[in-house]
């Protein structure tokens, strides 16, 4: 009996050690810890070996927000190559987001953590947000949203103080929404074409990405900060493809508006060019045009780019600040366009 007992015990402490696994169903659950998807000390972010990090050539602008990004897949399954919008992911999949800034002493302070799953029941994407507690040591389910005061640094180490808006998860779906079926926005391998070492090429060879091209034919959205290699309007189109296209076209929550902002968007009014506003009411502040080709500050677009006024503010969701880098971009690709557009 006394063998028993000792065998019950090492078994009993061999399985708490195991890694836990992605939840399989619809049911969110309450802790992020619960979930597996980090090894060791969880602020640290290290992933297991089924979850993948990976990086965007041109991210979204979230108030400044240093943003660590994972992907985890079910065990014995991989992403099928897509030559435009997201990969295809399997069922079981999260894709998770995990946001953070730098405090006034340097110290990189965790705020939320977004997941989307696509659940296996279904095969549909569902969203939910944990939030950090103050002491780093874990991240609740929320749904409710919530506005979290901060003080961070930019880009340039400048102090910021701001209320960080956690959205709900009603939020989250206006955002992924695409005909009304809601979608991951990143991922796409236009995207993901980036990092030293290419992420791609690695997926491919480590068997978790499938028929993926030769890497020379698969697209690469422009960084938008690189203007060694970029020219102005590439870096522009690629920042409005990222912060603004997945509401501005087809399908998307702003569809009603005609102003159509993905990267290869060919028509000038789809563009805003010489467009007026739809449905804008006072958040056009007295302006006639999306864009004015060579005048930014007769533009709308740069106007409410411009702002953080609700109502008027674009995004309208996601931030709480004015990207002053990304104003100053499109404010020059502006004022650079011919005005023959």
């Amino acid at each position: 009996m006394r063998y028993v007992i000792v065998l019950i015990l090492a078994m009993t402490t061999l399985y708490s050690c195991r890694p836990k696994k992605p939840a399989t169903t619809s049911g969110f659950l309450e802790k992020l810890s619960d979930y597996g998807f980090f090894k060791g000390k969880l602020s640290q972010l290290s992933p297991e070996a089924h979850v993948h990090r990976y990086d965007l050539a041109t991210p979204l602008f979230t108030d400044y927000a240093i943003k660590d990004r994972f992907i985890a897949l079910p065990e014995g399954t991989g992403m099928q190559y897509r030559d435009s919008g997201a990969l295809q992911f399997p069922d079981g999949t999260f894709i998770i987001k995990n946001f953070s800034y730098r405090d006034t002493a340097g110290n990189k302070v965790l705020i939320e953590t977004r997941l989307l799953h696509k659940d296996p029941q279904d095969g549909k994407w569902k969203v939910m947000n944990y939030l950090w507690n103050a002491a780093q040591t874990e991240a609740e389910k929320w749904i409710a949203g919530k506005q979290v005061p901060i003080t961070l640094l930019d880009d340039h180490q400048q102090r910021i103080s701001t209320l960080y808006q956690v959205p709900n998860t009603n939020d989250c779906k206006r955002c992924h929404s695409s005909n009304g079926t809601l979608l991951p926005i990143g991922p796409k391998a236009r995207n993901l074409h980036y990092g030293k070492g290419e992420q791609l090429l690695q997926w491919a060879s480590a068997g978790i990405l499938q028929d993926m091209p030769d890497i020379s034919r698969v697209p690469a959205l422009p960084v938008w900060t690189d203007s060694l290699h970029y020219s102005i309007s590439q870096r522009a189109r690629a920042y409005l493809d990222v912060n603004c296209a997945h509401c501005h076209t087809k399908g998307g929550d702003a569809d009603n508006t005609g102003l159509f902002l993905e990267y290869d968007q060919q028509q000038p009014a789809h563009l805003g060019i010489l467009k007026g506003p739809v449905s804008a009411g006072n958040g056009a502040g007295g302006l006639d045009f999306d864009i004015v080709p060579g005048n930014a500050a007769a533009s709308i677009l740069t106007y409410r780019m411009n702002s953080t006024e609700p109502g008027t503010a674009m995004p309208e969701l996601a931030r709480t600040l004015v990207h002053k880098e990304g104003v100053a971009l499109i404010v020059q690709w502006i004022n650079e366009m011919k005005k023959e557009q």
